[in-house]
């Protein structure tokens, strides 16, 4: 029988992994005992022990009357993932991307963060395509332009004007994906070592970016109308934040809507401390009822805006943006010049841009709603069946934030279903304070087969 590690170790081994990828850097203080032991669902002695150990290591250090400190005596390369275990892999975001990417068709992914590809407008594209491929030569064979095409940033502030946000062209970058878009951002706002608040839960490749970045992360806590207000305002009093990443709409992993007595006060906080909010507007189609923005509550002074195609249109032709002040985006257009020489593909922009404007688009957003909203319903009673509940019904989009019944282990199940050929997000994977071991992440429309709630039901009953 395999060794399996004690509760001591692995909370060692979490600490360590905290370090490696620069989530915790030299000189930072670790948590209290007592409220380690609550983040980590074990006891206060068991904390104690694995600080001890550690300290015994030189990975940290006591001081008197104030706690732990990493010390820094050990400077590995960076790692953006150095699990080593299966199990610490099961909570990395690294290996659920892996997983749901590489992995053959005959896989499930009620994990994976896409529509599948029947739901997606094909014919469209293909339209799309051939318009752009009888075209002009100098789009099928010259860089992008610094800014990205006019036509595109053209069609994405008239959407923004459809939803509050008057801005011009020239406050739009077009980039090559959003995650892309975070990328120059972090780029031109922070340095290693800086802080960054994220929500806790959140989109786990936020997490990974900013580990590339070796930024100090942040989680706030997330409620089902946005991140805890007073939390939020006493870690940016305390942590002096350079940037908060977010999605406001459709959160993910949650799918919670943010209020806007939530925004407001978030908008406050930033106004007086000068926080930059970086604000994910990705699922802004998925919503049948547009929920409050940030950026256009703050008209972009304190908030930049990101957001891309990849969920609606798709994932193969990629292509991101940022709506920022004027200052900013030329920052950033250096910056996307000197790691990228130039904007997107102009085959990517044109086809995009033909799809936007040829009258398809809005119709197939409304039978994306539609389907999704049956879809939603349907899983959510399926997992109801099996004790799974939805910790918010979304009012939109494809996500079910969801809580595993009589304290199951997400990351268990994540690891067992593999060998059933379904690959499943467990909830540490989105969680900063790795506090949502009892929480997994559904993609509703990746759970039509019958076999996905046919192993839940059998993992849960083992």
């Amino acid at each position: 029988m395999a060794h399996q590690p004690t509760r001591t170790s692995a909370i060692m081994e979490a600490i360590r992994q905290r370090i490696a990828t620069r989530a915790l850097v030299p000189g930072d203080r670790l948590p209290s005992i007592r409220q380690f032991a609550k983040t980590m669902q074990a006891s206060p002695s068991t904390i104690a022990q694995a600080y001890d150990r550690l300290a015994a290591e030189g990975v940290i250090a006591p001081r008197q009357g104030s706690g732990f400190y990493v010390t820094g005596r050990v400077s590995p390369p960076l790692s953006l993932t150095n699990a080593t275990t299966l199990a610490a892999r099961a909570i990395d975001p690294f290996w659920v991307s892996r997983q749901s990417l590489d992995t053959d068709p005959t896989v499930l992914k009620p994990g994976c963060g896409w529509l599948p590809t029947s739901w997606m407008p094909d014919e469209a594209l293909r339209k799309a395509f051939r318009a752009v491929a009888r075209g002009e030569n100098t789009i099928l064979s010259d860089y992008g332009s610094t800014r990205g095409a006019l036509r595109l940033r053209r069609l994405l502030t008239v959407q923004f004007a459809e939803r509050g946000l008057d801005i011009s062209p020239d406050q739009v970058l077009l980039t090559g994906s959003g995650t892309q878009a975070v990328d120059l951002i972090c780029r031109l706002l922070v340095r290693r070592g800086d802080t960054v608040l994220v929500d806790d839960p959140c989109y786990f490749n936020f997490q990974a970016l900013l580990r590339a970045h070796e930024i100090r992360i942040v989680g706030v806590p997330y409620t089902a109308t946005g991140p805890d207000t007073e939390a939020f305002e006493r870690i940016v009093l305390q942590e002096k934040p350079r940037l908060y990443i977010t999605n406001s709409a459709l959160h993910n992993p949650t799918g919670a809507t943010l209020s806007s007595p939530t925004a407001f006060r978030l908008l406050s906080a930033a106004t007086a401390s000068g926080l930059l909010i970086v604000e994910d507007d990705i699922f802004a189609d998925f919503e049948t009822v547009p929920s409050p923005r940030l950026a256009v509550m703050d008209g972009l002074k304190h908030v930049i805006r990101i957001g891309s195609f990849s969920k609606t249109l798709s994932a193969s032709v990629r292509c991101g943006y940022i709506a920022a002040r004027k200052d900013l985006i030329e920052g950033l257009i250096d910056l996307q010049v000197a790691t990228t020489f130039g904007g997107p593909s102009p085959v990517t922009t044109e086809v995009i841009a033909d799809v936007l404007e040829g009258g398809s688009y809005r119709k197939h957003m409304l039978e994306i709603q539609r389907r999704l909203e049956k879809s939603r319903k349907t899983v959510i009673r399926k997992l109801a069946a099996l004790g799974i509940l939805p910790w918010t019904e979304p009012k939109g989009g494809f996500y079910l934030w969801s809580r595993l019944p009589d304290g199951q282990d997400s990351t268990e199940i994540a690891l067992r279903s593999m060998a059933d050929k379904i690959i499943h997000a467990p909830g540490n994977v989105f969680s900063v304070s790795q506090s949502s071991s009892s929480f997994m992440r559904f993609n509703v429309t990746q759970c039509e087969d019958e076999r996905v709630f046919r192993s839940l039901e059998m993992m849960l009953a083992e």
